[in-house]
């Protein structure tokens, strides 16, 4: 028999039209949405069927974190990661992965993790084992001797080449078939430098052009899409041009690479939250001055950035990179996202419609509609009146099932 669940509440987002909804009624059969409705027009549910009334809140879909790091702790940074065996990183992930699916993201987009890590933590959570959010899991981060993703924090006597580099579009593209052979099914490369690798520009060019294009032209070939990591204008606009999908952080984009980002039709993923994280702890968790410095340097760059590329019109997505800040808080960069030029309703969508379009999955997640996963998240009071609504969650259900309730 077929198990069905029939949500109510006082109101729903329609994200779409950017609308609230009366009254609304939402029937889950087996994890998807099959009939959706309002009081006055009750759509049909089995006898039987579960009821999950909600009362005084807004409904919205499970929210979509494009960029996280379900294995990484913000509380442990810089050489003081190098106290923990490999295996506590993993069992880490499923603990940030209940933290993330209680805070209201029911999907994320875990963009690198070591040991396909990422990928088993799905693996666990697909199969009923441990709760968590459903993930697109990337695997290794893809980058260049020495660049943001090789291990840059040990002398040579510690030397060995990651499993994360090339130095060759040859290397690059056998690489992309290891990652998809294994699990990953999205691509994460980093283009340029970044703040938390030691010893190198966080804006410098990392890849070439025939590197990156090489990883694009593969992973689009085995239908996966490709994010890469670039802060530095010259990556970014290089990383447009090789066909790469989605430009994470983007801090120091030019207007030229704002153009290109809109001709391309690239998405722009900005974590604009976790500057303030990140600068209020210092060096208390570990993490390097240097980082801090390179941190201060493009955090407000980065922010106006974002201003820019907002007015200019390129299609924005929701990131955080959960990780550098603790797991549970991806909700408060709605704010930021609205203090730096969105509507609550484009901040939104960022975290739904739109990342469901970048993942490839918009007939799954993303929307509450028929065909849907019944991923649903309920606030208190209107979310388009004040969007810090998003940061408590008073409800959340995957597939139907509600997984917090307050």
């Amino acid at each position: 028999m077929a198990e069905t669940t029939v949500v109510t509440a006082a109101r729903m987002l329609d994200v779409e039209k950017g609308v609230l909804v009366d009254q609304p009624v939402i029937v889950v059969t087996d994890g998807r949405i099959t009939a959706i409705g309002t009081r006055g027009s009750k759509p049909e549910a089995p006898a039987g069927a579960k009821q999950v009334d909600l009362g005084d809140v807004t409904l919205l879909p499970g929210l979509i974190d494009m960029h996280v790091h379900l294995t990484g702790l913000a509380e442990v940074g810089g050489y003081q990661t190098l106290k923990y065996t490999d295996s506590f990183w993993s069992a880490v992930g499923v603990a940030n992965a209940l933290k993330t699916l209680r805070a209201g993201f029911t999907s994320v987009r875990n963009v690198g993790a070591d040991g396909f890590q990422d990928i088993g933590l799905k693996e666990a959570i697909d199969g009923g084992w441990v709760p968590g959010p459903r993930i697109t899991g990337a695997g290794y981060a893809i980058g260049a001797t020495g660049g943001h993703c090789d291990n840059n924090a040990l002398p040579p006597g510690y030397d060995r080449k990651e499993p994360s580099v090339v130095n060759s579009p040859e290397e690059a593209r056998a690489k992309v078939r290891w990652l998809h052979k294994y699990g990953a099914e999205v691509i994460k490369i980093c283009a340029t430098g970044g703040v938390f690798s030691l010893g190198d520009s966080v804006g410098g060019q990392q890849l070439s052009f025939e590197e990156m294009k090489a990883i694009a032209d593969e992973a689009h070939m085995l239908h996966m899409r490709v994010a890469s990591h670039a802060h530095g204008d010259e990556g970014i606009k290089t990383a447009i041009l090789a066909g790469i999908d989605t430009i994470e952080h983007c801090s120091l984009a030019s207007d030229e690479a704002i153009k290109l980002a809109i001709q391309h039709k690239t998405w722009f993923d900005m974590d604009i939250y976790n500057d303030d994280y990140i600068l209020a702890t210092g060096t208390k968790n570990g993490t390097e001055q240097e980082s801090l410095d390179k941190e201060r340097m493009i955090g407000l760059k980065q922010r106006q950035t974002f201003q820019r590329a907002v007015r200019a019109g390129v299609k924005m997505l929701f990131g955080t990179d959960a990780g550098v800040y603790p797991h549970g808080d991806n909700g408060k960069q709605f704010a930021k996202m609205v203090e730096w030029g969105m509507t609550p309703i484009q901040a939104i969508r960022a975290a739904t419609t739109s990342a469901a379009e970048a993942l490839g999955r918009s007939e799954d997640v993303g929307s509450l509609t028929v065909g849907h996963y019944g991923d649903i998240v309920a606030v208190k009071g209107d979310p388009l009146a004040d969007v810090k609504t998003l940061e408590h969650p008073v409800a959340v259900l995957k597939g139907g099932v509600p997984v917090a309730m307050q």
